[in-house]
């Protein structure tokens, strides 16, 4: 138990609260302590009768059962692996930005759930962060089941089909994706490689409840200007690089 529990205390902050509600609140459902018809986001129990914790449970329900548990696990493990490597990876002392980043994405897909009447979320907010993983490592090779390799940036598609195949739903990944690739595209890609204005900067109070540390940059944004002369005298014409990624499964 002593090993579980120092694994446990491992895991990045934001990920270890994220994870333990992810196992905590399908597992209510299942022994029966609260009714799962709680968890759902029905539109009409959230916009009529103002039950407006609806969009919190379910981001973190699964409707576990012999149909299903395998979806589950499957999921929970890349809430783990991809949340894990972008909380010490690109977010590595920014836990403010980290949690903008899952915040931001977790309106758009409550604003998509209750317009498309999804009453699940947690596989979409997974797929948008594993998503923003891989458009961060894009060019790095991963290897998948049975030992096929290819780029990154091609993750979130194979696992989109992966789930299908194990009984996922295509909407509720490609939502994700969509999502993910929406706060990618505003975050970094149009401010950084595209010269444009930064739509979406982290509010500041989230900088005083989780201050960067290391006396590293807080937020995102326009490169540097060392940075932006570096890359015109490399002839990259502004590309950022985002740095190295991981092979899946590496710690």
């Amino acid at each position: 138990m002593s090993d579980i529990g120092d694994w446990f205390r491992s895991i990045p902050t934001i990920t270890r609260y994220w994870f333990a509600a992810t196992v905590a609140v399908p597992l209510v459902g299942k022994l029966g302590l609260i009714s799962p018809a709680y968890f759902f986001l029905w539109p009409e129990a959230f916009l009529s009768r103002f039950q407006i914790w609806r969009p919190i449970t379910a981001t973190f329900y699964f409707p576990v059962g012999p149909g299903t548990g395998f979806l589950y696990l499957v999921n929970l493990y890349f809430l783990y692996q991809y949340s894990t490597r972008l909380e010490t990876g690109a977010f590595d002392g920014r836990p403010a930005d980290y949690l903008f980043m899952l915040l931001f994405n977790w309106i758009c897909i409550v604003i998509t759930g209750l317009a498309m009447d999804m009453q699940l979320l947690m596989i979409p907010l997974i797929m948008s962060v594993l998503y923003v993983w891989a458009q961060l490592n894009r060019d790095m090779i991963v290897s998948f089941w049975f030992g096929t390799r290819f780029k990154a940036c091609y993750l979130p598609w194979v696992i989109l089909g992966f789930n299908y195949i194990i009984g996922g739903s295509v909407i509720n990944e490609l939502i994700g994706n969509l999502v993910g690739h929406l706060y990618f595209f505003l975050m970094f890609r149009y401010p950084m490689d595209l010269g444009g204005r930064n739509f979406l900067s982290t509010p500041q109070f989230l900088y005083r409840w989780l201050p960067s540390r290391r006396g590293g940059v807080s937020g995102f944004g326009v490169p540097p200007a060392s940075m932006r002369r570096a890359a015109d005298q490399n002839g990259g014409g502004g590309r950022h690089n985002w740095g190295q990624g991981f092979r899946l499964g590496d710690q």
